[in-house]
């Protein structure tokens, strides 16, 4: 067992990893019943390897094509009605149209991504390089699409046939630009996930070669990664990571109280570039099609607040590493309701405030929203901060005794 120090990596990543937990939930975003994440009847021997170098080696993989199925699974203990809110909100908008008043109707990627934070979810995924990636959600009777194929994406959902398109606009090619996946920035495959945690200081994170394991037929090391600070609801990640090319195949995280809360690997993989045709996609018959330029303002915001990686806009990141906190003031205006009561009424208050309280308890200087791995506390004063740590931390950040 080698431990090392993290190689540094820039502060930018400190509110990643403020929003890790909810995949981000909506601040954010990404997938934990939980299956464990190495199957495996004997350990592989492989050559001995430093931490450093393994973790050089993930970030550095030059991997670029691949496809499998990816098992992902979540355990946030995530209130249902604030899982609601969070796809009501990010699936709505200021444009009208879509199922229920929602702007941008149920195909919208931003929505989606609030599924994957709660159950057992299985993906079917195929990457070519930055211009080319297919997402399949499966779900029971009903599928989920996301392709992205130069400038073009189109999302799909076959529950409602509905369809977002987005295409760059006209001479962005010349310049370099392509459209944006909405969702492939988020973890929905294990080499995602592990960038969210691969990259931290050394000042605050360490980490262990702690063995190895067959992940989807592939040999791999295993990496333990570690917070240095106390004060972090997050106790461990672990990282697989495949032998030879350094792509990871499983991330695997456990609270402070070693409880599993998120499990994201692959169950089958290829490393043989995928078929061309694998990113053809052409609307069905009879479906409802959003239209949509890739730099409309609208949609560039509602993509950057949907990006994991990315700070929402008027929220500032107080201290640093894994006990970063994400502080700002709590948004005005409406809620989008969550699922129905069982009186046929949404049991969320349609106040921000009120939907915050009621679904929190008071502490001191406000009231505490609390998950396995997030606590967010909103101020008397209308102040919010939220991380993946204790209260404690929570009411420092905002200067509570």
């Amino acid at each position: 067992m080698v431990e090392q120090d993290l190689p540094y990596r820039p502060r930018r990543r400190t509110a990643l990893r403020v929003l890790v937990p909810v995949g981000v939930i909506a601040v954010a975003a990404t997938g934990i019943g939980l299956v464990p994440a190495l199957a495996s009847d004997s350990a592989p021997s492989l050559p001995s390897v430093t931490a450093e170098q393994l973790v050089a080696k993930a970030l550095g993989s030059d991997t670029q094509a691949l496809s499998g199925t990816v098992q992902v699974s979540a355990d946030l203990g995530v209130p249902a009605q604030l899982l609601g809110a969070a796809g009501g909100a990010f699936g709505s908008g200021a444009h009208g149209g879509g199922a229920g008043g929602s702007g941008r109707g149920s195909a919208d990627p931003t929505a989606k991504l609030t599924q994957l934070l709660g159950g057992e979810h299985t993906l079917q995924v195929a990457i070519d390089g930055p211009d080319r990636q297919r997402i399949g959600l499966i779900g029971g009777l009903s599928g989920y699409e996301l392709v992205h194929n130069g400038q073009q994406v189109w999302a799909w959902d076959s529950s409602t046939n509905q369809a977002l398109h987005l295409t760059a606009p006209q001479g962005a090619a010349q310049h370099g630009e392509r459209a944006k996946a909405p969702l492939t920035g988020a973890p929905t495959t294990p080499q995602a996930a592990a960038k969210l945690f691969l990259g931290q200081s050394a000042a605050t994170t360490s980490v262990t070669v702690d063995g190895t394991a067959t992940v989807a037929g592939q040999k791999a090391y295993q990496l333990s990664v570690k917070p240095k600070q106390s004060g972090s609801t997050i106790g461990e990640v672990r990282v697989s990571v495949d032998a030879d090319n350094g792509v990871p195949l499983a991330v695997l995280v456990k609270s402070a109280d070693g409880g599993k809360v998120l499990d994201v690997h692959f169950s089958s993989v290829s490393f043989a570039k995928p078929d061309a045709k694998t990113f053809d996609f052409k609307a069905p018959k009879g479906a409802k099609v959003t239209e949509r330029r890739a730099d409309d303002a609208a949609a560039q915001k509602q993509h950057e607040g949907a990006a994991p990686h990315a700070k929402p806009d008027g929220f500032n990141v107080v201290g640093e590493g894994w006990t970063a906190v994400l502080s700002g003031k709590l948004p005005g205006g409406q809620v989008s309701p969550a699922a129905e009561g069982k009186h046929g009424r949404s049991p969320v208050p349609q106040d921000a405030a009120g939907f915050a309280k009621a679904l929190g308890k008071p502490v001191n200087g406000g009231s505490l929203i609390s998950t396995k791995v997030l606590n967010v506390l909103i101020t008397d004063d209308g102040r919010v901060f939220a991380g993946a740590v204790t209260p404690q931390v929570l009411q420092t950040a905002a200067g509570v005794k």
